[in-house]
């Protein structure tokens, strides 16, 4: 098995931090946006995409301020997180994401998120 690659992305959004938090830790907010559907059972959160499920435990969170979930099928210590960052001075509040992938697979992982990240601003009338 070989070793992930953790990237990171950071991504200005027009949103209170407590909204936000609200759209990256629930399931009726993660439907919104990531996935199809979400459902959760205590930590255990079951995704929906097209049919296909895949599910994650919710191994930390902070209210509003970050989530870090695991992917259930992976066998290492592979994480996918999503932290709110507020700008002390502007007030800019950011979302910062850290993941993992395949060395050959972190670009088309990366362009995953961004199309994700856009549907979430589309959700939250951000530009």
């Amino acid at each position: 098995m070989s070793d992930k690659t953790k990237f990171e992305l950071e991504f200005v959004i027009q949103s209170s931090p407590q909204l936000l938090y609200n759209y990256i830790s629930t399931p009726s907010g993660l439907s919104e946006w990531f996935a199809d559907n979400v459902n959760s059972r205590g930590e255990l959160f079951t995704f929906i995409w097209d049919g296909a499920e895949e599910e994650a435990k919710l191994l930390k969170r902070k209210s509003d301020e970050f989530v870090r979930f695991r992917w259930e099928e992976t066998e290492d210590d592979a994480y996918f997180e999503m932290r709110i960052i507020v700008d002390e001075i502007t007030k800019d509040v950011s979302l910062f994401i850290s993941d993992f992938a395949e060395d050959d697979e972190v670009e088309e992982a990366k362009l995953l998120w961004q199309n994700q990240i856009s549907d979430l601003k589309q959700v939250l009338g951000s530009k």
